[in-house]
């Protein structure tokens, strides 16, 4: 499988608090050179595809006022980002937050109104207060009127965070010496259904390969015709967690186009020639 630059495995290598960012299947790739070239502490550190799995939507946790809330009432009719983060984190989690955020700033889609975002701690030490100082942190740079209605932060008991990293493949590890978590950085797509769609790596996301994941998710029920035509185009690359453009496809949708804009021509040649009378 394609290993990729691992932005978070830098940090980790440069700075005293670590972190990996995995991709399907590996564990805490190397940004270059052998796999033995890993930390032996990052090992296995990862976010597992499981497209298509659904997630157990009767998991319970705490919104940033502190009720109890069961994932089930984020998930009705429309697609949902998540993330896993921990409160805490001085490094790698704001960057992943903050990442997102500028991401959704370029969609025209609107949070709360087309899709919903849900920042889950993994820490079952973080508490209500922390998820609201984080959210108020996120919404900043947002900027978007409304958001705070569709971007929640929730935090949970050990149980029902591990329910939830177990079923999307978030594999963490608590490093008893640094006092933190060994994490990797990625943010998931979800239907309204609660069944994993698509999954994004690091923490920086493309706002175009976003768009398309959530309309996917949505069953086309967001979106414009540009995003018709853009999935017929291209291809989610599981291993890259990004859209591949299809050759053979683009190819196709030229030659149509070629032959649309031949058949207007005749129409209009045939439209424009003047009717002569016929000789009697």
């Amino acid at each position: 499988m394609k290993r990729l630059p691992m932005v978070a495995l830098l940090l980790a290598s440069m700075t005293a608090p670590a972190a990996a960012q995995g991709v399907p299947g590996q564990s805490a790739p190397a940004t270059a050179g052998p796999s033995d070239a890993i930390p032996a502490r990052l090992q296995g550190i990862t976010i597992q595809q499981k497209l298509n799995t659904q997630i157990p939507l009767d998991l319970h946790f705490h919104d940033e006022t502190g009720r109890d809330v069961a994932l089930r009432q984020y998930f009705s009719d429309r697609p949902v980002i998540l993330n896993l983060v921990y409160f805490r984190c001085g490094m790698l989690c704001p960057q992943v937050v903050e990442g997102l955020a500028r991401s959704l700033q370029h969609l025209t889609f609107q949070v709360g109104k087309e899709y919903t975002v849900l920042t889950v701690s993994f820490d079952p030490g973080d508490t209500p207060a922390g998820a609201v100082e984080k959210k108020a942190i996120a919404l900043k740079e947002l900027g978007q009127s409304g958001a705070a209605k569709g971007w929640h932060f929730l935090t949970g008991d050990e149980s029902s965070i591990r329910a939830l990293t177990d079923a999307v493949g978030f594999v963490y590890r608590w490093d008893a010496a640094s006092q933190q978590f060994f994490h990797a950085a990625g943010i998931m797509v979800l239907t309204p259904e609660g069944k994993l769609s698509r999954y994004f790596y690091g923490i920086q996301f493309d706002s175009a390969d976003l768009r398309l994941g959530l309309v996917e998710a949505s069953h086309d029920r967001i979106g414009s015709v540009v995003d018709a035509v853009l999935l017929f185009c291209c291809r989610y690359d599981a291993s890259t967690g990004k859209y591949d453009w299809l050759a053979g496809r683009l190819l196709s949708l030229a030659g149509l186009l070629t032959l649309g804009i031949m058949a207007a021509f005749l129409y209009v040649l045939t439209r424009s020639e003047p009717n002569h009378p016929r000789p009697g």
